[in-house]
Order: structure tokens, then sequence, then C-alpha cells
């Protein structure tokens, strides 16, 4: 068997996420049915590296592969391309060892969080942001998103649907910026890992924090005491964006 690693973006809109459910379309199913083709109607599983949710998008999701004999890259890479659904892209394929997993493979993940200010919201945006209409002050934003980096124990930004047992991740980028013209707020998180709803539970209190209804240090309130009632609401997944994952060599 040949192991492959392919890059791919997908428009979360229509997909139930990334993960194979029952009676749900998925990214991982849509992948999987186009190498059922390409393999000569013989099944094929896709790992990815992050499960992401419904309504989730993905400029740079990883997968990897196994198929029975070696292809040339750039014919498997066009066939999987042309023959996925329009909201589905591959990037690039290469060959890699069979020690090679998505998932498990060390890296580090990078997302991305669009959040609409304007007022009125920008119908365009509506599948690819979350409108947010109250005032806010970006400073305060500026200020806490600060307290999110270093290694935390992330318990209190966890759903409570989380079965993961160590909660303790590594942030080492949080940031944000404003894009006036656009009336965007643009959250940028990187770490060695995310937990369920992890990245849409930050944001929802930094924006939280923005409109007054939280203090400036209420992150590191809900780090210290890993209460999840004390952390904001969950934002729209909508908003939310898989950018990147690097490897480590």
């Amino acid at each position: 068997m040949v192991r492959y690693k392919a890059i791919i973006s997908y428009d979360g809109t229509d997909f139930s996420g990334f993960q194979r459910q029952p009676r749900q379309r998925t990214v991982q199913e849509e992948i999987e049915k186009t190498l059922l083709r390409l393999n000569s109607g013989q099944s094929v599983t896709v790992h990815g590296a992050g499960r992401t949710d419904a309504g989730v998008h993905a400029y740079g999701q990883v997968i990897h592969f196994d198929l029975p004999q070696a292809r040339e890259l750039e014919k498997l890479r066009f066939g999987l391309d042309t023959q996925t659904p329009d909201d589905i892209d591959v990037i690039s394929v290469q060959e890699v060892s069979e020690n090679f997993h998505a998932r498990y493979n060390k890296h580090y993940k990078t997302y991305e969080f669009l959040v609409d200010i304007g007022r009125p919201k920008n119908p365009l945006l509506r599948h690819y942001a979350t409108h947010y209409p109250y005032p806010l002050t970006f400073s305060l934003i500026e200020e806490a998103i600060k307290d999110l980096l270093g290694t935390h124990d992330f318990t209190g930004f966890t759903a409570s649907g989380s079965s993961v047992v160590n909660k303790v991740r590594t942030i080492k980028m949080a940031d944000v910026r404003f894009e006036k013209e656009k009336q965007l707020l643009v959250f940028t998180f990187s770490g060695t890992g995310f937990l369920y709803k992890q990245v849409r539970n930050m944001v929802g209190t930094l924006l939280k924090i923005g409109n007054g209804k939280l203090p400036v240090g209420q992150i590191r309130t809900v780090l210290t005491t890993k209460d999840r009632t004390l952390a904001g609401p969950t934002a729209a997944g909508n908003g939310l964006y898989l950018k990147e994952i690097i490897y480590e060599e």
C-alpha cells in the first residue's frame, strides 16, 4: 500500500462537519466516494487531521489515505479535485511514509474566526462570518486575548460533550485585527491542538469582554476556575476556518 497526504479546502456551509456520520453529508464521505471510483470500486478510508463541525470551513485541512499502487501525483490530485463536489478543493497531494498519520503526527493548527460587526450586517457574509450587532471596544479584546497565550488547562473553554481527559493545550499565537473597510474582526489562534468548540468559546468570551458584559480579566478567571459557566456563549460555527496545519519534522 502507498500512503498519500493531501491538503484540501472546503466550504462547510452544506456539510454536517468533516467526520462521516449516518445519513449526513460530510467532507470525509464525499472524498471517500470519489476515491472509491478512482480505486476501481475498492473502498478507501480517509483520515483527517481535525474534525471540523457543521458549517465550519477549511483553507488547509490535511488528510491521508492508502492506495494499493503508486499514482502520478498530479493526476491523482486532478482526479480528486474534479470529481469531488464544487465545495471541496484538493490543493495538493504527496506520497508520504506509511508511518505518517494526519491526526496523530505532532503538529500545530491555526484557526481563523471572522466576525461581521457591520450595521446592518453584510448578507453576502451570512455563511462565512458570524454577525455581532452589539457595541464593541476593540482595545478590551486586544488586552484580554493575550491571556490565552501559553500552556493552560482549557476545561473552562470546552463544550460539555467533550470526552477528552487531558485538556491542557498550548496556544503560541492569539491575535485579533480589525479590517475597517469590511467591518470585520479577524481572530487568529495557533496551537498544539484545540478542544471541542474551544475556539468558538474563546471568541464568544472575547466578544462579551469587548461588549463590556464581562471584565477584561475574565479569560484568566475561566482558566483558573475551569468553570465553563463563567465563559461567554459559543460563537456560531459559520465564522470558523481551519486555516493551516504544520507538522513537525
